[in-house]
């Protein structure tokens, strides 16, 4: 199961007819959330009534799938970005932001509603609280997505989040996966999902707490931290994998990342661990994006799983290095990659 699946045959049914690509279709297409994020370094959280002083506050483009299409766009990849900003200055930033980074945006909406929005506290570690407002990224509908269905039907790769309606990435993710797309799915924020996007999803990529959310959701149960866990992170991994998903990625921050796939006979295979590239953390605002940005591009490119989480960890600590999300992410040229 390891490796991109542009070579696999396809279903010839009636329903399930292939689709032949026109030269002007991407090759990766990411579903998802445009947000402006209003960021503020910080000494230290708030307490609860406590009131703290920050720099000017700075605003950058942002939102879980607007980071993942730009860091995949600007590490070469032939993508294209399906959401909602609103018809306001925010939503022109993000427009224009896409658009620079090479990211096709005929399947971005102007709408009726704010842009969505993020505040984003940063510490002097370079961890942060984020606090998201929708706004218009709660109209990335069925429907509009069914409207732009000649962008994701046929893409190679698939890219959803969850901070758009969980119903919207229940009608894509099963969709595309019927048409031979390889369907990477972020569980993020936390939300339980579905059995039909577990059983599309290749990988499911999860941080520790999408984790223990993920598997306190089936089991109705609260569940230790990964790292306290028995068997640990690695244990974690097969847990989520056990969810139906047909490979999972689970990030670590420092420590890495954890990934485990089915075999061919739909067998659990055994995790591997790959350890971080050293770094000191500037900002980790948008890291996971960036990850699963570059995964999308080396997946795309034929890369095995490993290779690809490999590439990914190396992609995520250049932008923790970095301030910001969209801007700290590297180009091809920036990492030496041939």
């Amino acid at each position: 199961m390891t490796g991109a699946r542009m070579g696999r045959k396809r279903s010839t049914s009636a329903q399930n007819r292939p689709i032949r690509r026109r030269a002007s279709q991407p090759r990766i297409v990411v579903v998802g959330s445009a947000n402006a994020d209003l960021v503020l370094a910080v000494a230290h959280r708030p307490a609860a009534g406590e009131t703290i002083v920050s720099a000017d506050v700075v605003v950058m483009p942002g939102g879980k799938g607007g980071n993942q299409a730009v860091a995949a766009a600007k590490l070469g990849g032939d993508v294209a970005f399906i959401g909602c900003v609103g018809a306001d200055a925010p939503g022109a930033m993000l427009r224009e932001r896409l658009v620079a980074a090479g990211v096709d945006v005929r399947g971005l909406r102007s709408i009726a509603a704010p842009s969505g929005q993020a505040v984003i506290l940063v510490t002097p570690d370079g961890e942060n609280s984020i606090i998201v407002s929708p706004g218009a990224n709660a109209q990335v509908s069925t429907a509009l997505v069914a409207e732009v269905a000649d962008l994701w039907l046929g893409a190679d790769v698939l890219v959803v989040q969850l901070e758009i309606p969980l119903e919207t990435v229940e009608h894509v993710v099963p969709r595309a996966h019927a048409r031979g797309t390889r369907v990477i799915v972020n569980a993020a924020p936390a939300a339980a999902l579905p059995a039909a996007v577990l059983a599309a999803s290749d990988p499911l990529v999860v941080n520790e707490t999408e984790a223990e959310a993920a598997l306190a959701a089936r089991t109705g149960q609260p569940r230790p931290g990964v790292a306290a866990a028995d068997g640990g992170p690695g244990a974690t991994a097969l847990d989520l994998l056990a969810l139906g998903a047909r490979s999972v990625v689970l990030t670590l921050g420092a420590g890495g990342a954890v990934l485990v796939e089915r075999g061919a006979d739909g067998a659990a295979g055994t995790p591997l661990h790959v350890p971080a590239h050293p770094v000191a953390a500037v900002d980790t605002t948008g890291a996971g994006d960036a990850f699963v940005g570059a995964l999308a591009v080396e997946l795309c490119a034929g890369s095995g799983l490993e290779a690809a989480v490999r590439r990914a960890t190396q992609v995520a600590a250049f932008a923790v290095g970095r301030r910001g999300a969209q801007a700290s992410y590297p180009t091809r040229a920036d990492l030496v990659i041939n």
